[in-house]
């Protein structure tokens, strides 16, 4: 998180529940059939269980997950499984107090394995851990993340530090591999592939020899899977965008206050898709950093 903290939008500005029921609604009807409620960090915003039990009870909805960052999980855990939520991804890139502290600016740590405790007495499956591996941050901690599957049935799922947002400074040289990140980890035990099928997300996954949980690679920066990306993502104060790396936003919150039927909304999703990009750009000398931060587009 940025040392300062981040610029707060207004309440107006933000979708209201309804709203996004609409869109869900709507959206179902055409075959999409996933769902994530992500952030900023979605278990701050007051009735977001309801949110979620309505979501749940869209027809069409087949998959329904949560992205946050732990904080606020163990207090939620029990209403949010209640509510229909089975899955659940947890952002964290270090098991050091201390460190925690450095990239959060929050001295929560204890609080978060708590949360993740809690879901899996709770029954969630899976609990995925994501971690952005960055050099010189993080980099000596690969192996205890690895360990953690060994005797729980967690995913831990290794990102490669993307270029996200105006204000990161970035650079190349900072970058984890997949291929760096998984040579580290098989000095410790050897990776065993597990097959992919069934699983339309975008992580290679492993296993070490006996574990109950997986570990997984996502390669957006080395390796790219633009092409069997299929996401949307629908920013909270109701843009549309197709690429995590791309500006373009299609208005869809204008519409609906201005009392739209669903045929505009159907139209709005399909010009949203004609502007969808080939591929991103970060390893070519077009690439561009797009303006909003991660916490404003949803990972």
């Amino acid at each position: 998180m940025p040392e300062n903290g981040i610029d707060l939008m207004k309440h107006e500005d933000i979708l209201r529940y309804e709203e996004i029921i609409r869109i869900v609604h709507v959206f179902a009807m055409l075959g999409i059939s996933k769902i994530r409620i992500t952030g900023g960090e979605p278990l701050v915003r007051q009735g977001v269980v309801d949110l979620i039990r309505r979501i749940h009870e869209i027809p069409g909805i087949q998959d329904l997950s949560l992205t946050t960052n732990g904080i606020l999980l163990e207090p939620f855990s029990r209403d949010l499984y209640k509510a229909g939520l089975r899955r659940v991804n947890i952002s964290l890139d270090s098991l050091k107090p201390e460190r925690f502290w450095y990239i959060t600016r929050r001295n929560r740590f204890h609080r978060v394995w708590r949360g993740i405790e809690r879901s899996l007495r709770e029954g969630f499956y899976p609990i995925k851990l994501n971690i952005v591996a960055i050099k010189g941050v993080n980099d000596d901690e690969l192996v205890d993340f690895a360990r953690l599957t060994q005797d729980r049935p967690i995913h831990v799922r290794f990102i490669e530090y993307m270029p996200a947002g105006s204000k990161v400074t970035w650079k190349p040289e900072n970058v984890l591999t997949v291929s760096r990140i998984k040579q580290e980890i098989e000095r410790f035990a050897p990776l065993i592939e597990v097959s992919s099928e069934g699983q339309n997300g975008p992580a290679a996954m492993f296993r070490l020899e006996g574990a109950k949980g997986l570990i997984g690679f996502i390669s957006p920066v080395s390796r790219h899977f633009c092409g069997k990306c299929n996401r949307l993502r629908l920013t909270s104060d109701g843009k549309l965008r197709t690429c995590l790396f791309c500006d373009d936003e299609i208005d869809l919150r204008e519409y609906l206050r201005n009392g739209c039927g669903d045929d505009k909304l159907i139209e709005r999703l399909g010009l949203a898709l004609t502007k969808k990009p080939q591929r991103h750009e970060i390893d070519t000398q077009y690439f561009k950093k797009c303006q909003r931060n991660m916490n404003s587009i949803g990972g």
